[in-house]
């Protein structure tokens, strides 16, 4: 259960929040935010809800230091206003959204959850990217599986991407990722607008859900459309040389080609899944097979669960 912290000193407030809110979230209440310092730092709540009144800008102020910390600008905040407050200007007080007393009997269970659901989708969505990560690729990956669904799960990665950063440096690695996940995006919602999803798992790591019919033609375009955008990013005297010099993990400085992309595909077409770490560990296995194919290409896997045939091509 999620858990809130609420600061008022309003009895009556406080019985109402408890009351409306007792299903959704465990509620620990303070009378002053300073008091509630030492458990914030300790334990971050789900959402800070607190009373806001016209007289308190001890509260304001440090409502604004807190949320100017890195720990806790992620933390929603749902603030409480008498029905007559005004604020000139919002960017004075650091709140993700309100609600006035007057509507609050009528309008806190909804305000909470958008709150919460909104900081919840700002924390999965990746900075660089855009893109959502790790929790919402899960959860789209075991709710079709929960569902018996019939689709394909692509894995992309960069081969030599450590050498280009490097080189060239993370501000120019940070370009290709931009220009890799939009690319996966265009291309995989053009194929499949409506029930795709592409998602950002970290660094150069990207996943992509489709219907299995169009998984492979997607993966072709984007592979194909990689392979001649890639060379813009590298300085004009690599890009004729068709390599870099630069340093491998082991610290040694070698010859690398330029980046190609590497995708591995399974589904659930010849094969029966039911946890998301089982189909995304086979992505992964097949995503491994087609880097040692060399250059930008993908790969599918053709094998079923028992039987029949063994063949990853």
């Amino acid at each position: 259960m999620r858990t809130a912290v609420l600061i008022t000193r309003d009895i009556v407030l406080t019985t109402l929040v408890q009351r409306m809110l007792k299903d959704a979230c465990r509620i620990i209440t303070f009378s002053n935010l300073q008091s509630s310092l030492d458990h914030l730092y300790n334990a971050i709540p789900d959402i800070l809800i607190i009373d806001i009144t016209k007289d308190d800008r001890m509260s304001a102020t440090i409502l604004n230091e807190l949320k100017a910390d890195p720990i806790f600008g992620q933390m929603p905040v749902l603030a409480v206003f008498p029905d007559d407050f005004a604020i000139p200007r919002w960017d004075s007080l650091s709140v993700d959204d309100y609600v006035s007393r007057a509507e609050l009997e009528s309008r806190l269970p909804v305000r909470f959850d958008l709150c919460v659901q909104r900081a919840e989708r700002m924390v999965e969505v990746n900075p660089l990217t855009r893109l959502p990560g790790n929790i919402t690729i899960i959860k789209q990956i075991q709710r079709r599986l929960d569902s018996g669904d019939l689709f394909a799960l692509a894995y992309a990665d960069l081969d030599f991407f450590k050498p280009f950063n490097d080189r060239y440096g993370f501000t120019r690695g940070d370009e290709v990722l931009k220009m890799l996940g939009r690319l996966i995006l265009n291309t995989v919602k053009d194929r499949q607008p409506y029930g795709s999803f592409v998602g950002h798992i970290g660094g150069d790591d990207f996943v992509f859900i489709m219907d299995f019919e169009p998984v492979e033609d997607a993966a072709a375009r984007i592979t194909g459309y990689f392979d001649r955008i890639i060379p813009t990013f590298y300085d004009p005297e690599d890009r004729v040389k068709g390599y870099i010099e630069s340093i491998d993990r082991e610290g040694s400085r070698k010859i690398f080609p330029l980046m190609g992309l590497s995708i591995g595909i399974t589904h659930t077409k010849l094969k029966t899944f039911s946890h998301y770490g089982e189909i995304a560990e086979v992505a992964a296995e097949m995503k491994r097979y087609a880097k040692t194919i060399g250059g930008s290409c993908y790969r599918i896997d053709k094998r079923q669960n028992t039987g029949g045939e063994r063949r990853a091509g």
